[in-house]
């Protein structure tokens, strides 16, 4: 254990919410639209479906991210017991915020009714649920009682249906099959409530020096709206490559942190790139019964939104005294992040 989680007074989870906009989509429907087939989308991503905050025949935007993430942060709170007088201070993770200011952070707080109270912004892609969940048990170390983390992700500014698909490149075209819209919140506490989770460990570590992006989200500004240039980019390649790696060295370090052995985990949340990627993944840590909780297969890559999906799955599963270790990889500039639970 590292001397800041061995100083830092145990956090816990004490319930989670989540929203996913509209019905899902499958790869019949999308790969209609897109003039793909689906043995296509199975090849390059093995998603089935994902959810979508726009009209997928128009581009039409009919859910916002403000949208999603209350609407993940009321029912958290619900299930946690607790009202909006309750919560000491808001954190919340994107990359696709609707506006930069005001921050969409404080449009949730607002949604929330949560007045007097700090509210955080953290701009981050896959490893963002857990910075926020960093930030959270740094602010209850530092006396709250309570708070609430979110995170989400809309595709809306990167994913044009009006495009003619024949004309985009095939590492393009793959992002409107890879990516979903959706958000994720959890109530962190200082002591035990709800579903009693305790967070033993986190990890967020930056680990890009000198490696050029795996990814890069852009956005247009006035001067250059006309540009043409990708807004969303990946680096397949080296995602493939590196990942694995990655995902791995979080796994080893964390256990190293909490002082548990394999033997010790039950639940595996790993990463949710795609499909495909996750199975990769796991089969790279070649860890044979745990249980792996996964869910990118059903709604897509939702980005900051994909760890609170994963641990809605891991809710009903997980009994107490059972231990869940969690591993996301950030591939823009190459982040590793992942946290250590513990039913109590």
């Amino acid at each position: 254990m590292t001397r800041t989680d061995a100083v830092r007074p145990t956090a816990h989870l004490a319930a989670i919410g989540t929203a996913l906009p509209g019905a899902p989509v499958d790869n019949a429907r999308l790969g209609r639209l897109l003039g793909v087939s689906e043995e296509w989308i199975d090849i390059f991503v093995g998603t089935r479906a994902r959810h979508f905050a726009w009209d997928l025949e128009t581009g039409e935007v009919r859910r916002t991210l403000v949208d999603l993430c209350a609407e993940a942060g009321a029912r958290a709170l619900e299930s946690a017991g607790l009202d909006a007088a309750d919560i000491e201070f808001l954190v919340l993770s994107t990359a696709t915020p609707d506006t930069l200011l005001p921050t969409s952070a404080t449009q949730v707080a607002d949604r929330l009714g949560l007045d007097h109270l700090p509210v955080y912004q953290l701009q981050a892609g896959c490893s963002g649920a857990v910075q926020a969940l960093d930030l959270g048990r740094a602010l209850l170390a530092g006396g709250a009682g309570a708070g609430l983390v979110l995170g989400g992700d809309l595709t809306a500014r990167h994913l044009d249906v009006r495009r003619d698909p024949a004309r985009m490149p095939t590492e393009e075209l793959v992002n409107y099959v890879l990516f979903g819209d959706g958000a994720g919140a959890a109530v962190l506490t200082a002591e035990p409530l709800g579903e009693r989770l305790a967070v033993r460990g986190v990890l967020n570590s930056f680990a890009g020096l000198g490696r050029p992006a795996g990814q890069t989200v852009d956005w247009y500004g006035i001067s250059d709206r006309h540009v043409e240039r990708p807004l969303l980019t990946e680096d397949y390649k080296a995602i493939e490559e590196r990942v694995p790696v990655l995902a791995a060295e979080v796994f080893w370090e964390l256990l190293d942190r909490v002082g548990w052995s394999t033997a010790d985990v039950d639940h595996l949340l790993p990463p949710q790139l795609s499909e495909r990627m996750t199975a990769r993944v796991v089969e790279h840590l070649a860890l044979p019964g745990l249980d792996e909780v996964s869910c990118v297969g059903d709604t897509g890559n939702t980005g900051n939104a994909l760890p609170f999906l994963q641990l809605e799955r891991l809710l009903p599963r997980i009994a107490p005294g059972r231990r869940a270790l969690a591993v996301t990889v950030e591939s823009s500039k190459w982040i590793k992040t992942g946290f250590a639970l513990e039913k109590v």
